[in-house]
């Protein structure tokens, strides 16, 4: 009858494993007052330091929902400092197009947003909403309907080009969501 208690290292002590210790594990918790949660999202304390907050995923957005990373810079300096993020990120942006990342939670691109905001719409508006919304909002300034007007002529072309980036993006969508 075999003991309980037997080991699998066939008597040979070198064969086990270095994790076998019973020592306590070294938990951090979040930083965030009165949590008890592990404390295992890391967070700046301010811009360029090296000191992090350390808080659990629940007060880490809380955190970064209010953080402004172009906080005190000037146009040009926030301009140039996304410009060379978007350069050092220029790999990811490139994957995108083929389903791998995508901006924020993925949904929409800055373009794509850009271009609802022209037609008046919320991030979370579908193709059948773009179109119609296009379409109303084109008939006021196209230039058949209002000749020699070059406002509503600027106006028609912005239209017109926030509708192109939609309905591409949706062709995109519906290409990857076929699978070829």
């Amino acid at each position: 009858m075999a003991r309980a208690g037997r080991s699998s290292d066939w008597g040979f002590p070198r064969w086990r494993g270095y994790e076998s210790g019973r020592e306590a594990a070294h938990v951090r918790l979040c930083d965030r007052a009165g949590c008890s949660e592990p404390g295992n999202c890391p967070a700046p304390k301010s811009p360029n330091s090296p000191d992090r907050w350390y808080f659990c995923q629940t007060h880490a957005a809380e955190y970064n929902s209010g953080w402004d990373y172009f906080a005190g810079l000037d146009k040009e300096e926030a301009e140039s400092r996304e410009k060379a993020e978007q350069q050092t990120s220029a790999g990811y942006r490139e994957s995108s197009y083929y389903g791998w990342t995508g901006s924020g939670d993925g949904t929409r691109s800055r373009d794509e947003m850009r271009a609802l905001e022209v037609l008046e719409l919320e991030s979370d508006a579908d193709f059948d909403a773009i179109k119609k919304a296009w379409r109303t909002k084109a008939k006021e300034v196209h230039p058949d309907v209002r000749p020699n007007d070059e406002e509503a002529a600027k106006a028609f072309r912005k239209l017109q080009l926030a509708y192109e980036v939609l309905r591409a993006a949706e062709e995109r969508r519906s290409w990857k969501g076929s699978g070829i």
